[in-house]
């Protein structure tokens, strides 16, 4: 019989002293030391002392005897090293009992108040030992070490809670408190949420931290670093999620530094610099890593394409090149400009600027009086910059310059071969920000089928296919660039140009960029890669390293293999970025409409869904939903107006309507 004995328990990870004043057999009918009766199968009893108290005294005297008891064990609860006693005994790889770790603290004899003031003691700890039945058992130093660092983990996720909560708290009443000790760790928490949602790592500790301070939304995350100045109210949350490399290290720009001082080397290359070369771009471009020449030779034209060489300057595995092979490409959205390399490199030294001697590899080709290409040779070269155009100046000059119309000439020729041969001639406006001088932004639409467009655009298709068919011809390992016919080949109706050219564009392949050579269906050509941009695209540094060396007599530096894994690489970052573009665009034209509400605007019918409309707005070529209305059909390609109902760039939301 267990009545009047002083048995323990343990209940919500605490051992709990009581009295027994019932043996139920099944049960045990307990009054505690905190005067409550409780019931608990004999099962759940850790401790049950050889002392009894009489039961048949008042409820005050046994609640005072339970006292006593508790004080005493307390007391000798506080002489138990837990660290000490696991040093005695972790080495033997055995099992305790608890009399037998009581008699190493306490020496003999030990007494019911010793083991149960030892058993508090492992039990509060559970760092040190684990209970097993009636046993503790030693962890491991591992064990012990994985229990300590989950420890001060749980410890600080508390801390990171309570400060946050209460920094939240008083941001959120307007007041401007002094930041927690433990800033930086919430900052962080808060960006994890802004950016990740209910899927940020700590997502939990977030939650409980806004929870606390009373906000209900985690979404209010992005509010909070914007009102910290953290963030600012247009903030690029892609930089963020793809990890986007912003500024560079010291070692990159010191590297930078370097290379901007280094003396050109001029052996083995042609000196052009007689040659009247000359940019187009546009009117912002710093980065200028292509130039054109045109000049008259016996029966028709030689067409020069100079591109700037990046290869002695960038050391294959250097800090620059591995910078560049991790950003993959330049970077150009609404508000930003990210470049590949240092603007040491990028805008000085290996930009094609006017004045400035560069180095280059160059395509001398020659065209017949009918600007059929006679022949072409790629050589390594030095060339001086005579003018710095840009696409608006070259349109202006057309009718009264000769190399200008003659340049055109050459362009629509290369154009109309290209369509011969399947390759579809379908531009689209491209759409343009401007921030500058101006607190609200415009947005406007270039035509890319002008004149000096079509002239820098032909010449660079020109060069990637003669450099992909000279690689071919070499068996120079490369990076091609394919695809394969359309689906459908669509009539482009003039009246109806953009509609058309959208539906054009659905039933394209995608382009297939790997190190096997096929045709380029869109383009009308062959062969074709990437080799004109080596200042913006690491595909084109990667392209030219091949064909400088081959240039040069040297083997190339890259393995078909060794090209292949470059490539795996970079398009993962190159769809990152594709990604990050898209959702760009989109968050400044949901920003422009937002500041229109009620506003109509020109669209085109796209396409018919279940529920819902794809419309086209004709003045951002943004495709948008347009839910159906009862009452209406509207056909693919009608020309309809909307009105602009809701937009919220951070919310990601357009809301239009079929305007009257």
């Amino acid at each position: 019989m267990a009545e009047g004995r002083i048995t323990e328990y343990i209940d919500q990870r605490k051992i709990v002293l009581s009295v027994c004043l019932k043996d139920k057999g099944s049960k045990l009918q307990l009054l505690t030391v905190s005067n409550h009766e409780v019931s608990i199968s004999p099962k759940r009893a850790l401790l049950v002392s050889s002392l009894s108290l009489d039961i048949s005294h008042s409820r005050e005297e046994l609640l005072r005897k339970l006292k006593e008891i508790e004080m005493r064990r307390m007391d000798f609860m506080k002489v138990v090293s837990v660290p000490d006693l696991w040093e005695l005994t972790h080495e033997e790889n055995d099992t305790f009992s608890y009399k037998y770790l009581a008699q190493l603290v306490f020496g003999e004899p030990v007494t019911d108040d010793h083991i149960s003031a030892l058993v508090r003691a492992l039990f509060a700890d559970s760092v040190y030992f684990k209970m097993k039945d009636d046993y503790f058992i030693p962890n491991t130093a591992e064990k012990v070490e994985q229990i300590k660092k989950a420890r001060e983990a749980a410890e600080l996720r508390d801390r990171e809670i309570t400060e946050g909560a209460n920094w939240l708290k008083e941001l959120v009443n307007g007041r401007n408190p002094a930041a927690p000790p433990l800033k930086e760790k919430i900052v962080e928490t808060m960006i994890q949420l802004a950016l990740h949602g209910k899927d940020a790592p700590d997502f939990k500790v977030g939650k409980e931290m806004f929870s606390r301070a009373g906000i209900k939304d985690i979404n209010q995350a992005r509010h909070v670093l914007v009102k910290l100045n953290i963030w600012d109210e247009d903030e690029n949350l892609d930089i963020h999620r793809f990890r986007i490399r912003v500024g560079f290290n010291d070692s990159v720009t010191q590297a930078a530094d370097l290379e901007s001082q280094k003396e050109l080397d001029l052996s083995g290359r042609e000196d052009l610099r007689d040659l009247a070369v000359f940019t187009i771009d546009g009117p912002f471009t710093k980065d200028f890593d292509d130039a054109l020449s045109l000049d008259a030779i016996d029966g028709g034209y030689r067409l020069g394409v100079h591109i700037t060489d990046l290869t002695p300057f960038i050391e294959i595995e250097g800090p620059l090149d591995r910078e560049a092979s991790a950003r993959a490409s330049s970077i150009y959205l609404p508000a930003t400009q990210i470049p590949m390399f240092p603007p040491t490199l990028s805008n000085n030294t290996l930009s094609l600027l006017k004045g400035s001697d560069r180095l280059t590899i160059s395509l001398l080709a020659d065209f017949g009086k009918a600007w059929e290409l006679r022949q072409y040779r790629f050589v390594p070269s030095i060339v001086r910059i005579r003018e710095q155009l840009t696409y608006e100046q070259v349109n202006g000059l057309l009718n009264d310059e000769p190399i200008f119309s003659s340049l055109h000439e050459l362009s629509q020729a290369l154009r109309q071969r290209r369509a011969d041969a399947g390759g579809l001639i379908i531009p689209l406006p491209e759409i343009h920000f401007e921030f500058e001088n101006s607190p609200d932004f415009k947005i406007y639409l270039v035509e890319q089928d002008t004149p000096a467009k079509i002239m820098v655009s032909e010449s660079m298709i020109l060069y990637n296919w003669l450099a992909a068919k000279y690689a071919s011809e070499a068996q120079l390992p490369l990076i091609y660039r394919s695809q394969e016919p359309p689906q459908e080949r669509l009539l482009i109706d003039e009246t109806n140009y953009i509609y058309c050219v959208f539906q054009q564009r659905r039933k394209l392949h995608p382009v297939l960029v790997d190190t096997l050579a096929h045709q380029h269906s869109g383009l009308g050509v062959d062969l074709y890669t990437n080799a004109t941009s080596p200042l913006r695209r690491y595909i084109d540094l990667l392209v030219q390293r091949q064909i400088h060396a081959a240039l040069f007599g040297q083997p190339p530096p890259y393995s078909e293999s060794e090209l292949k894994e470059h490539n795996l690489q970079i398009q993962q970052t190159l769809r990152d970025i594709e990604v990050m573009k898209r959702n760009q665009i989109r968050y400044w034209i949901l920003k422009y409409l937002a500041g229109r509400r009620n506003m109509r605007f020109n669209a085109l019918v796209f396409q018919k869904l279940r529920t819902k409309y794809l419309v086209i707005l004709a003045e951002f070529l943004f495709v948008a939903e347009l839910p159906m209305v009862s009452g209406r059909e509207l056909s693919p390609g009608e020309q309809i107006g909307v009105v602009v109902k809701k937009s919220d760039p951070w919310e990601d939301l357009l809301s239009l309507e079929l305007a009257d």
